[in-house]
């Protein structure tokens, strides 16, 4: 005859696992979005999403965001938008799997900021990477998004974001669906940050003034920094170019000795040097360059 089992102790484990889980970071849906002093918070400046629908070039947005700032409608209450919800809900996801990736961690979680220039200019950081001294800033998209629109679409925040914290990097870390995972690093572009300060400042004076806003020309969104590494030994082409490398590289590094003889035999005020089939010609602006005679 079997044992009997005591049920409550054999679950009772399993309520240990449940609370252990509760110490987690992760959040509760409930808590998500922002309450009601963050909202009133908003209206007090310009964040880094509110960078993002100013350059937007959206009409509607940009006069729905006015009219919030300015106390005429009140702040959106997010909590029912299932996007959003899901985008912070995975954000602890995101910010594990790029530790995981790349070996650094995140801190400063949901560091608020402001700028000591302009103190209407304010943001707050998904996180921060001491090693790097990069901004770290987590999004989740769908998963059909294309690299370059998710880029255009968060350059704003990101640009913002980095001239508020004084910093010379973001990374952007990117989840599509639930099928690909992409992070960029974006570099700070000093250009598009005095394009993006204008449109703030004019759209924020509109806020002040009571002038309705018009949609600023968006500049081009800088290209991000490299940062992926990939793996090409299924690439034939590129089988065949490595081996023609790896052939011929001590050829390589002798003929660019060669060169750098041969220009070092040729005197400042001589045009033209040859002999034993080759020549050395200098150009208007005093550069030589070598090249087989007759070639």
């Amino acid at each position: 005859m079997g044992e009997i089992v005591d049920r409550p102790a054999l679950f009772a484990g399993g309520n240990r696992e449940r609370e252990a889980i509760r110490l987690l970071p992760w959040p509760v849906l409930g808590e998500l979005g922002l309450g009601e002093r963050e909202r009133s918070e908003r209206i007090k400046g310009i964040g880094g999403s509110d960078a993002n629908v100013i350059l937007s070039g959206d009409a509607d947005r940009i006069l729905g965001l006015w009219r919030e700032k300015r106390g005429e409608v009140e702040s959106a209450d997010l909590g029912d938008k299932f996007a959003v919800m899901l985008g912070c809900w995975t954000e602890e996801f995101n910010r594990q799997w790029y530790e995981k990736l790349s070996g650094r961690k995140v801190d400063r979680l949901s560091l608020a900021l402001t700028c000591p220039t302009n103190e209407w200019r304010r943001c707050t950081l998904d996180g921060y990477i001491v090693e790097t001294d990069c901004i770290f800033e987590a999004k989740h998209t769908n998963a059909f998004a294309k690299n370059e629109e998710v880029l255009e679409r968060y350059m704003p925040q990101l640009q913002h974001n980095m001239a508020v914290a004084r910093v010379e990097r973001a990374v952007l870390s990117v989840i599509f669906g639930n099928h690909k995972y992409e992070l960029f690093e974006v570099a700070s572009d000093w250009i598009y940050q005095i394009e993006l300060l204008q449109a703030e400042a004019e759209f924020w004076d509109c806020v002040e003034t009571g002038r309705r806003p018009v949609p600023a020309v968006p500049p081009a969104p800088p290209k991000p920094v490299g940062v992926r590494e990939v793996c090409l030994e299924g690439s034939n082409a590129w089988a065949a170019a490595a081996a023609d490398w790896l052939a011929h590289r001590e050829a390589a590094k002798l003929h660019a000795a060669a060169c750098s003889s041969l220009k070092g035999l040729v005197e400042p005020d001589v045009a033209r040097a040859f002999g034993h089939g080759i020549e050395a010609k200098r150009s208007k602006a005093g550069a030589l360059s070598i090249r087989e005679i007759g070639a």
